[in-house]
């Protein structure tokens, strides 16, 4: 169908171009318009571009998404279904969305970015319009803090200009060098424009290890009590989430204004994975693969994991993180 539809656009182009010649000079002004047209509209038709076209929410997708293939995260789910679905409902929100997502590693937090991205942009992370900063990559060298700070901005500010809705993805923000994150705390504010420029429209996500042990200790806690990890909700995490990152040295949202002004809209919790979660990952995994899942091998790849604490053995050291390697073992 869309093979079909582009040629149609081309043979009417092209057609259009042939026509020019034997027209007076009036209507050969008319239907060298028409072609201008049509050639934009071929170029946006193969050219992703900043319009509804590329840039949509699909709920529903995305729910599908979280029920299906992030595991043992319902407060994640629940809270980034709601916050993105409001978000991008709101043709005018008064500030950008901005969500923070932590815990361990491999429980899910640059997946569920992933997911965000596939239902709202058509390219998903491929989209031009999502950029991704990694803090070891991108910002390595504290000596250059201030370049960093000015690098950030002006980078920030091209992108949005280029596109309203631009989704930015900060990885590492615990590797990240404190201070560095509040020279875009303008842009997470509640200003209808900056120099022109409006940013309620966009995203901004911050990943993070910071605050793992306390959710950690949390989810021990609801266990050792017999409590079902089910039970644990947000306000049992959120408030001291937020006080564990604003307090952690080592964190890029140590001692930061956007906490302090409050300017983070989600602190979002990614729970430590159990045995029966991984088990689930491996089974996703060999469906994404187009394998038949097993679970007798889903299970010893499952076994095959380090869990913590080492007497009880509750909780996957890495998550979900090693599943995919440890998978090309088995099948």
């Amino acid at each position: 169908m869309k093979a079909t539809h582009l040629y149609l656009l081309l043979h009417v182009f092209l057609s259009t171009s042939v026509l020019v010649s034997t027209f007076e000079p009036f209507s050969t002004a008319l239907v060298v318009g028409i072609g201008a047209t049509l050639g934009r509209t071929i170029y946006n038709y193969l050219h992703e571009s900043c319009d509804p076209k590329w840039i949509a929410l699909n709920a529903t997708g995305l729910k599908v998404d979280l029920d299906r293939k992030l595991f043992g995260q319902h407060i994640a789910s629940r809270i980034i279904l709601k916050a993105v679905s409001g978000f991008m409902s709101n043709d005018n929100p008064k500030k950008p969305l901005v969500l923070s997502l932590h815990g361990w590693t491999g429980t899910g937090k640059n997946f569920v970015s992933q997911l965000i991205a596939d239902n709202v942009y058509k390219e998903g992370m491929d989209s031009s319009f999502v950029h991704i900063f990694t803090s070891e990559l991108h910002f390595p060298h504290a000596s250059q803090l201030e370049t960093y700070k000015s690098q950030l901005q002006q980078w920030i500010k091209g992108n949005v200009t280029n596109c309203a809705q631009s989704m930015f993805i900060f990885d590492e923000m615990d590797k990240m060098h404190p201070g560095l994150i509040d020279s875009i705390k303008p842009y997470l504010d509640y200003y209808d424009k900056l120099d022109g420029v409006s940013y309620r429209k966009a995203i901004f996500i911050f990943l993070s290890n910071a605050g793992g042990e306390s959710i950690t200790q949390t989810a021990l806690d609801f266990w050792k009590a017999g409590r079902d990890r089910e039970e644990i909700e947000l306000r049992d995490l959120e408030t001291l989430l937020s006080l564990a990152v604003f307090n952690n040295k080592k964190s890029g949202l140590w001692h930061t204004s956007l906490i302090d002004k409050n300017l983070v809209d989600f602190f979002v919790p990614f729970l430590p994975l159990e045995y029966r979660h991984v088990v689930q990952c491996a089974m996703a995994e060999m469906i994404a693969r187009g394998h038949q899942p097993d679970r007798s091998v889903a299970d010893q790849v499952a076994r095959d994991v380090v869990y913590f604490p080492k007497t009880e053995r509750v909780f996957s050291v890495k998550g979900c993180k090693t599943i995919e390697s440890k998978l090309d073992y088995y099948i």
